[in-house]
């Protein structure tokens, strides 16, 4: 791990990588310095072919409320400048072959909820605030206009954009924006659970149909297919797909590399 001092961290614990956003004392708000760190630990993640699965957490008693208002309001920052590296450290954990799953807990907003919409599967708390304010300050809320509609609609993605709305977990979870629920009480122990399954669930073949996904509405019918027909050899060729032929034969779960 990282020191503690740091706003990001980034723990290695075998085939899985934590990312930790390390600012507490602020909510896990997001300035210029931390964005940079995301980027450099999202790129130190990627680069890491033993990692198969990426977990996304907040130290404290939130997951993030976004933007620093406190260092915007005194024009500490630029927001073109800090949205630039900011979408591309997203689109990278939105992308990698990796497997991404995102804690949303107490406040879950602005830049925070982004961060969310780029993980693979978003678990929630029941009573977590889950917003997306940009239109309080003036602002665009960067790529949530792209994101979010494809998991909630857009109808709801314009609610909440242009209003600013406060959902709780439950009713993320009601409306296809959170993936789990996890209690609030036993929130860690939950989360390594769902973990778990989604690690024992994690060959090539898995992390190719997450590429497929990102895909499926931007690539007409045609194209698709022919893309998809390329990762079902590949995932057909591959050292996991022996081992679950073999798993299959010797009537046991499969134990992916």
């Amino acid at each position: 791990m990282q020191s503690n001092k740091s706003t990001v961290l980034f723990e290695r614990q075998g085939k899985i990588g934590r990312i930790i956003l390390n600012r507490p004392e602020r909510l896990n708000a997001v300035a210029q310095a931390d964005v940079e760190r995301l980027a450099e630990v999202v790129e130190e993640v990627d680069r890491i072919p033993e990692i198969r699965l990426v977990t996304v957490e907040g130290v404290g008693h939130s997951f993030s409320t976004g933007i620093d208002m406190k260092a915007l309001s005194q024009s500490q920052i630029d927001v073109v400048r800090l949205a630039k590296p900011w979408d591309f450290a997203l689109r990278r954990l939105e992308t990698m072959d990796k497997i991404v799953l995102c804690l949303m807990h107490g406040y879950t907003m602005g830049g925070g909820l982004q961060l969310a919409l780029a993980a693979d599967i978003r678990v929630t708390t029941p009573t977590a605030k889950i917003s997306v304010p940009a239109n309080r300050e003036g602002l665009l809320p960067s790529m949530a206009t792209f994101r979010l509609a494809r998991f909630i609609g857009l109808g709801r993605a314009r609610r909440m954009i242009l209003l600013g709305d406060t959902i709780d977990g439950v009713e993320a979870h009601r409306i296809g924006l959170a993936d789990h629920v996890v209690s609030e009480e036993h929130r860690d122990g939950e989360f390594r659970k769902l973990i778990d399954e989604y690690m024992r669930a994690n060959s090539e073949g898995t992390r190719l149909a997450k590429q497929a996904l990102l895909d499926c509405f931007d690539q007409d019918f045609d194209a698709f297919v022919i893309r998809n027909f390329e990762r079902i050899d590949k995932a057909q060729h591959s050292q996991d797909f022996a081992e679950a032929m073999a798993a299959y034969r010797e009537k046991r779960m499969p134990n992916w590399r």
